[in-house]
C-alpha cells in the first residue's frame, strides 16, 4: 500500500522509485505521527507504510529492548521461501531459506548476530516461519562487524503482520511493498532510520 506519493513526470520509473541513478537505493525510515511503532519508507518519490518495534526508534539499541535501532543500514543479503512465494529477480543476493536455518540472539554465544544451523543450544530465531514474515527477509549490518554483546541481533526488513502491528525491532513492509522494492535493491542499498 503506498501511503503517499508526489507526482513524477519523468518516464523512468525504476530512476525515480531509486530516487535518481547516482548509487544504490537508498529508503529513508522514520516513525508515523502519534504512531511510534508504525513509520513511514521513502523510496525516491513514493511513501509506503511500514511496522517499527514495539519500542518505536532509539538511538541506545539494547538486546530484547523492542525497538528499532536509528541510523544507517545498509542491505546485505536476504532470503526467500522458494516453496511459497515468486519473487521478481533482483540485484541483491537472495538465496533459498534453508530448513534448519536459525539466527542467534544470546548476546554470550560466539555466533551471536549470526546465522546458525538448527537446532542450536543458544537462544535463537528460526529463520523458516510459519506466520510468512520471513517469507522475504533482507538482512541489515546492524551490530554486525564486529557483534557487540547485548547491542541488538536479528534486525532485518521483512514482511509485515496484517495491521502494521509492532515487530521486536525490525522494519517490516507489506507484500506488495516489498515485491515493489525487490527489482531495485541491491546489495549495498540502505535504509536510514531518522526516527
Amino acid at each position: 500500500m503506498i501511503c503517499k506519493a508526489a507526482s513524477s513526470y519523468s518516464k523512468n520509473r525504476e530512476r525515480n522509485a531509486a530516487g535518481g541513478n547516482s548509487g544504490p537505493p537508498r529508503l529513508v525510515v522514520r516513525a508515523r505521527p502519534g504512531r511510534p511503532t508504525q513509520g513511514l519508507l521513502q523510496c525516491g518519490h513514493h511513501v509506503f507504510c511500514c511496522a517499527l518495534g514495539r519500542a518505536g526508534i532509539t538511538t541506545r539499541k539494547r538486546e530484547g529492548d523492542g525497538a528499532t535501532p536509528h541510523g544507517r543500514l545498509t542491505l546485505l543479503w536476504g532470503y526467500r521461501r522458494a516453496d511459497r512465494d515468486r519473487v521478481d529477480p533482483t540485484r541483491l543476493p537472495l538465496r533459498p531459506t534453508p530448513p534448519r536455518l536459525g539466527w542467534c540472539d544470546a548476546p554470550g554465544d560466539r555466533n551471536y548476530n549470526r546465522p546458525v544451523r538448527l537446532p542450536y543450544p543458544a537462544s535463537h530465531e528460526t529463520m523458516r516461519r510459519a506466520d510468512h514474515l520471513y517469507d522475504v527477509v533482507i538482512v541489515l549490518d546492524w551490530n554486525m562487524r564486529p557483534a557487540v554483546r547485548g547491542r541488538g541481533s536479528a534486525i532485518f526488513l521483512h514482511l509485515a503482520r496484517p495491521g502494521y502491528t509492532p515487530t521486536e525491532g525490525c522494519v517490516a513492509v507489506s507484500r506488495r511493498t516489498m515485491l515493489r522494492l525487490l527489482p531495485i535493491l541491491r546489495r549495498g542499498s540502505v535504509i536510514e532510520v531518522v526516527g
